[in-house]
């Protein structure tokens, strides 16, 4: 059971996710919150310092704590899986595979995957959509041991992810995303339904088990006026790096 300053925490955020305090506002005082929530100021004190150290709030010595930020980060399981996303977000995604087939694994596969170059491994091109609007075009390898599991899903599964959990316990649980943009080729162009040097928004991302076992590797190609990404970073919670182009 978590502790009630942790619940006090929790409440907070899902309060600034709601948008009930929005960007700018200030929280009510700490003998205010400490009365609705029935606790000790020191309760909510601690709950307080957890969201400053999230960065969801601005704290002054002296000062009520002002938000900073109207979004929490969102989980790794919706930024891993699409449908996931789509769902936290009361959308519909749809998924249609166009191609897929085993392939030797090239020097790239090999690094990204961790296997000998010649392994046969599997390559999915997938189209994804929200509420039936093509968004994205997925380039997915996926290593040799999970390929069959895959291989198997029915081609308009709507989440890979939550399949693969239920037939095989795959738990995706480390992933490293490289974020950029690129004009759409003829064939994003054509499977998104937009002109031909459009721009998208590509990730470029490695999933990995918790033993740190390659799972996949991924180009995904988003239309870049249906998606994007934001990066809420602090001084002490920060997972952005910032690289110069390949």
């Amino acid at each position: 059971m978590p502790a009630r300053h942790e619940e006090i925490a929790d409440a907070l955020r899902q309060a600034i996710d709601r948008e009930e305090y929005t960007v700018g506002s200030l929280l009510p005082p700490e003998t205010e919150l400490a009365t609705h929530y029935g606790v000790s100021r020191g309760t909510v004190r601690q709950a307080i310092a957890t969201l400053t150290a999230e960065g969801l709030i601005g704290s002054r010595q002296g000062a009520r704590r002002v938000v900073l930020t109207s979004r929490r980060s969102q989980t790794f399981a919706e930024l891993r899986s699409f449908a996931q996303w789509a769902r936290a977000m009361g959308r519909e995604a749809t998924g249609r595979v166009v191609a897929q087939e085993h392939r030797p694994a090239t020097k790239e596969d090999s690094v990204r995957l961790q296997l000998p170059v010649g392994r046969p491994v599997l390559h999915v091109l997938r189209v994804r959509g929200l509420d039936g609007e093509p968004v994205l075009v997925e380039r997915t390898v996926y290593a040799d041991w999970i390929s069959p599991a895959v291989a198997a899903i029915e081609p308009d599964c709507p989440s890979v992810t939550q399949r693969l959990y239920d037939d095989t316990d795959l738990v995706f649980a480390y992933g490293e995303h490289v974020i950029d943009a690129v004009a759409a080729g003829a064939q994003d162009a054509e499977l998104l339904g937009i002109r031909r040097t459009s721009p998208l928004l590509r990730v470029r991302r490695v999933t990995t088990t918790r033993e740190g076992r390659p799972v996949e590797w991924s180009d995904d190609r988003y239309r870049s006026d249906a998606v994007s990404f934001s990066v809420h970073n602090s001084i002490g919670n920060n997972a952005l790096a910032r690289k110069t182009a390949d």
